[in-house]
C-alpha cells in the first residue's frame, strides 16, 4: 500500500538515529531486496547492492520530499539508480576483483535466504526482458508499475516526473509491448510473503554525519 506523504517522518533525523534507522531498514529491506533480486541473480552482488541502496539513502536524505511520494517510492528511485550502476559496471567487467575483497562475508543462512528470494522473483524476469528494448523513459515507468508493483503516482514520485507524464509513458510502453513480438504480459504479482520473516542481514552502519 502506498504511504501517505503527510505521515512521513523526517528522513534526515531517521538517518542520524541508529535505532530509528534500524527500524526504517527493517521496514523497507524486504521491498528493496525484492527489487534488486528481480534484476541481479548473484546473491553476493544482490546483498551488496541492497546495502548500497540504504547507504545512498543516507547520503540523499536531504533531497527527500514527502509531498512527492512516500518513503518506498523514494527508496526504489534510489534502488533503480544503484542497480543500474551495478549492471553497467558488470557489463564493463571493471573492478571485478576489487569489489569482492571489500564484501562482508555471507554465512550459509544469508546465502540461502538470498537465493530463495532471487528464485522467488524469477517470474518478473521475462517481463523485464520484454521491456529491455523500450526507450529508457518508457521502460523506467513500466518497470516500476508492472514489475515492481508501485501505483503510477508512486512511480512518478520515484522518477521525479509528473503523474500525468507517468500515465502517458506507461500507456506508450504497454502499446509498444503489445505491438512487438511478445504480447504485453500481465503485471507480475508480488512474491508470496512467508508465514515467518527470514532473518534480515544487519543494517549498514551509519556513517558520522555533519550537524545541520
Amino acid at each position: 500500500m502506498a504511504e501517505t506523504p503527510s505521515k512521513a517522518v523526517d528522513i534526515r533525523e531517521t538517518m542520524r538515529d541508529p535505532t530509528a534507522f534500524e527500524a526504517f531498514y527493517r521496514k523497507h529491506n524486504e521491498a528493496v531486496s525484492r527489487f534488486v533480486a528481480r534484476r541481479i541473480t548473484d546473491p553476493h552482488t544482490a546483498n551488496d547492492v541492497t546495502t548500497e541502496v540504504f547507504l545512498a539513502a543516507i547520503d540523499s536524505a536531504g533531497g527527500y520530499r514527502p509531498e512527492r511520494g512516500g518513503e518506498l517510492a523514494w527508496l526504489l528511485g534510489i534502488a533503480r539508480n544503484v542497480t543500474a550502476a551495478e549492471l553497467r559496471r558488470a557489463a564493463r567487467e571493471l573492478h571485478k576483483n576489487g569489489r569482492a575483497s571489500g564484501r562482508r562475508p555471507l554465512d550459509t543462512d544469508d546465502i540461502a535466504r538470498l537465493e530463495e528470494q532471487i528464485d522467488a522473483e524469477r517470474a518478473a524476469r521475462p517481463l523485464l526482458a520484454a521491456m529491455a528494448d523500450l526507450p529508457q523513459r518508457l521502460r523506467a515507468v513500466a518497470e516500476l508499475v508492472d514489475v515492481d508493483g508501485l501505483p503510477v503516482a508512486e512511480a512518478a514520485a520515484a522518477l521525479r516526473i509528473r503523474v500525468g507524464t507517468a500515465h502517458v509513458r506507461l500507456h506508450r510502453a504497454r502499446n509498444l509491448l503489445r505491438a512487438g513480438s511478445l504480447a504485453c504480459p500481465e503485471p507480475v504479482p508480488p512474491a508470496a510473503t512467508p508465514s515467518h520473516l527470514p532473518r534480515l542481514p544487519r543494517p549498514p552502519r551509519l556513517p558520522r554525519l555533519p550537524r545541520l
